[in-house]
């Protein structure tokens, strides 16, 4: 069997259930779910145990996804461990990383990611105002609260906690509002997404509640700008961290920055394996891992032509841009709009990416000078 190196796997445990009605929500009804829906024991272990067959890399990752996973409840995943376990093999180490809303989260959830060493994202999209302005329950009521204690109750257990702040245009106009208020919380990891919702009655539109380009790019300068004076080094930013991944010549650790995609696939709740956590549905499964095996999925050729679509359909105006590095075009499902010499194929987001990486580019390039002449 080949082993492979660059890839990671977002496993949906219970498909797209979820406890919360958010409104910006692009996996709400995915998958085939139910509201039964709960990966049986069969397609677990085997799961788990092609992944570790299959990975070259010292630190095997799994990636727990929804919907929302603690659903799935605390039992599965002490299943989940056991597999792991009974599976590792020699001179290889685990890490789990969960994706939650954080308002399941309780001191037994908290105990078991301490002592597993979990990794966890929770979504909180700044202060109360905007982040019930789109996540809230079926009831209509707003998640913030809960949120807010389950994030707390993961610090104090010692978890480690990143922050993923989706970006609309409820947020985008307050961005010292939103950082500061993650500070006073005590976050060190944040995670910003852009919000983008094409609207498909018209072309190159977008929903009301998506972030316009620009001031998304003005919303990242500004949190950059004070970052730089105050946090750097204490805060960790993951689109800084992409920027001046190019400092080092350094291949991007997040797919939507890199040339290729298709390294990140996802697996059902029943084993079927799709392209792309934004792509389920019937064009993009490749097939179930309980009647193959994970290698011959990751090899497949629709899900390498997956990733190589992304670099060939490049607007000719994304490759004579001066920022092409830190962008790559981003993510193929944001390229729905035409460039100012009538191509089509470019990313909705690329006016505002082009003001963040321009502005950030004089420090971004100060290191590389620094790290080329200590290196």
């Amino acid at each position: 069997m080949n082993l492979i190196d660059d890839f990671q796997i977002f496993i949906k445990p219970v498909g797209a259930r979820c406890n919360l009605r958010c409104s910006y929500c692009y996996y709400r009804g995915k998958g085939g779910a139910d509201v039964n829906s709960l990966m049986n024991d069969d397609t677990l272990e085997n799961c788990i145990k092609q992944h570790f067959s299959v990975s070259s890399a010292e630190t095997v990752m799994f990636t727990w996804h929804g919907g929302e996973p603690t659903l799935a409840g605390i039992e599965f995943f002490k299943k989940a461990l056991s597999f792991q376990k009974k599976y590792l093999p020699k001179g290889k180490n685990i890490l789990n990383g969960i994706q939650t809303n954080g308002t399941m989260i309780t001191k037994e959830w908290c105990e078991l990611f301490a002592a597993n060493k979990f990794a966890v994202g929770i979504s909180i999209d700044g202060p109360e105002n905007f982040h019930n302005a789109m996540r809230r329950n079926s009831l209509n009521s707003g998640s913030f609260e809960k949120t807010i204690n389950g994030y707390k109750l993961l610090r104090k257990y010692g978890v480690n906690a990143e922050i993923l702040c989706v970006v609309s245009s409820h947020n985008v106009k307050s961005p010292l509002v939103v950082y500061n208020f993650f500070k006073m919380l005590g976050a060190n990891n944040i995670s910003f997404l852009p919000l983008v919702e094409k609207n498909d009655t018209a072309q190159g539109q977008v929903s009301q509640d998506s972030v316009p380009a620009l001031e998304f790019g003005l919303f990242l300068s500004a949190i950059f700008d004070e970052w730089i004076k105050k946090d750097i080094g204490n805060v960790k930013i993951q689109i800084f961290e992409e920027a001046l991944r190019t400092a080092f010549n350094q291949e991007h650790s997040l797919c939507i920055f890199r040339e290729r995609c298709g390294g990140v696939p996802i697996i059902e709740h029943n084993g079927n394996l799709y392209t792309c956590d934004l792509f389920v549905d019937k064009n993009h499964l490749i097939g179930n891992i309980n009647d193959s095996n994970l290698e011959y999925f990751i090899n497949h050729h629709q899900q390498k032509a997956f990733g190589e679509a992304k670099l060939n359909s490049l607007p000719k105006y994304c490759l004579n841009c001066d920022v092409i590095k830190m962008c790559n075009g981003e993510c193929p499902k944001n390229r729905f709009i035409t460039s100012p010499d009538g191509e089509t194929g470019l990313n909705y987001l690329c006016e505002g990416y082009r003001y963040f990486f321009k502005h950030c580019k004089p420090f971004v390039d100060t290191v590389a000078k620094v790290y080329l002449s200590t290196y």
